[in-house]
Order: structure tokens, then C-alpha cells, then sequence
């Protein structure tokens, strides 16, 4: 019976601040540092949240636009008004079904930018992209997806420390 070979370097892989991957674990790579990934995550969350209640509002305009035939208006005569659409051109103030529609369309442009920057620095698969994208879409999916991507990046970063240097 002969004896197995003692590998000297084995049990020191994965150890804090070698460098390593621990044994019988393929090393993650990220496209940045832990930091920059964070960053970007907080980025990402911020939008996620925005985008979200831009949306919702975007439905209340739409109920009010297209149920009731009415936009809605600030100031004119009060704080905030539902008027009949040829009234609220005439009415003075400010149109905030526009404004909504016009702010909501900007904020998921930064938010498919946010998406973007950190689907890159994760390498995630495109398919995960793309649903990341389309949670600023759904009334409500926004809060959900970004929820489950902070989970899931997080769980990412915590099972790959030794990904962390790059430079």
C-alpha cells in the first residue's frame, strides 16, 4: 500500500489576504474592485427606487388621463387640479402629467445606465441584464428586482473575497 502524496501548499489556499481562491473553487472575476461594484450598487438601488415611483405616477396620470379624461395641474387657481385637457392648456400652472411623462422617460435612460455599469462590473449573463431592465418597465417589479440583484450581488461579493484586488 503506498502512502498519498502530501501537497505542501494544500489547506493554505482561501486564507485571508493571500489572494487565493479557496481549494475546489473556480475564482470569480468581476470587471472591478469590491468598492466599485458597491458604488455602483447604491447607484443602481437609488434609480431602482426613483424609477419606481415615477412609474407609479405615470399610472396615476394614465387612470387620470385616459379614465377620466383629465390632467393633472399645479397651481392656476389651485395646488393641484384634474382638468379636462383643452381646459388645462388655458388653465396656467404647471402640467404635471407632461412633466411626469418627461421625467420618467429621463430617469430610465440613467436607470439602464446604472443597469449597465453594474451588470458590467458583475459579468453577469445579458439575459439577467435585460431583466434587470425591464423592472423599471412594471409598476412595482422595480422595488422587487432591486431587492433580489442586491441579495444576489451581495451573496456574489461575500463567496469571492479574494476577487476584491484588481489593480
Amino acid at each position: 500500500m503506498t502512502e498519498p502524496v502530501l501537497d505542501p501548499t494544500a489547506g493554505t489556499a482561501g486564507r485571508a489576504g493571500d489572494g487565493r481562491a479557496p481549494a475546489g473553487k473556480p475564482k470569480r472575476r468581476f470587471g472591478g474592485t469590491h468598492a466599485q461594484i458597491r458604488s455602483s450598487l447604491r447607484f443602481y438601488k437609488v434609480l431602482a427606487y426613483a424609477t419606481g415611483i415615477m412609474l407609479l405616477l405615470v399610472v396615476v396620470e394614465m387612470v387620470a388621463k385616459y379614465g377620466f379624461g383629465s390632467e393633472i395641474v399645479a397651481g392656476g387657481g389651485a395646488v393641484l387640479q384634474f382638468l379636462p385637457e383643452v381646459v388645462a392648456e388655458t388653465a396656467g400652472g404647471v402640467n404635471l402629467s407632461t412633466a411626469v411623462l418627461i421625467v420618467h422617460g429621463w430617469l430610465y435612460v440613467v436607470y439602464l445606465i446604472a443597469d449597465f455599469r453594474l451588470w458590467q462590473l458583475m459579468r453577469w449573463p445579458f439575459g439577467r441584464f435585460v431583466l434587470i431592465a425591464l423592472g423599471g418597465v412594471v409598476p412595482l417589479l422595480s422595488f422587487f428586482v432591486e431587492k433580489r440583484v442586491h441579495r444576489q450581488a451581495e451573496e456574489d461579493l461575500a463567496a469571492h473575497p479574494e476577487a476584491a484586488p484588481r489593480y
